[in-house]
């Protein structure tokens, strides 16, 4: 039975992780990977109120080309490793807090099933930091499943 999995990617070994994950554990999947531009990243400036969906965010051109260049590279990393697989993956993209333009993609696009990387923080760097797996299994309506890195790493 065929799901539409949402694997959000960021680049990192454990977004590319996350993906190798829904090519191989799930049968026939339909897959969108999900970048999110988050604008409260360092370098990100005059952050303004808008709606991530019909409007372009205003801040800094520089930081905004550069993160549509990693962007592009990590879209063609996606198609790269989904070739390998087999099933094509459709690419999306979003900006905003990333824990909430996950869930949201998740809710307007009938997601059947979330699949993430965790970099596993525990204790005072999670209180610190937070975590976007975190908030995401909390208030995502769907399953999700989370790929953690190695403890020890």
């Amino acid at each position: 039975m065929s799901h539409t999995l949402l694997v959000p990617v960021d680049g990192s070994p454990l977004s590319k992780e996350a993906l190798r994950c829904a090519l191989e554990e799930f049968e026939e999947p339909a897959v969108v990977a999900l970048h999110v531009l988050d604008p409260s990243e360092p370098g990100y400036s005059s952050m303004t109120e808008v709606d991530s969906r019909t409007e372009p965010p205003r801040g800094s051109e520089e930081w905004y080309e550069r993160a549509e260049n990693e962007r592009t590279a990590i879209f063609d990393e996606v198609r790269e490793l989904a070739a390998a697989f087999g099933p094509e993956v459709t690419t999306d993209e979003a900006t905003g807090d990333p824990a909430r333009e996950i869930v949201d993609y998740a809710v307007e696009n009938d997601i059947d099933h979330i699949v993430l990387g965790s970099h596993g923080r525990t204790g005072s760097t999670r209180l610190l930091l937070g975590s976007t797996a975190e908030m995401v299994v909390r208030r995502a309506p769907v399953s999700v499943t989370v790929v953690r890195n190695d403890a020890s790493s």
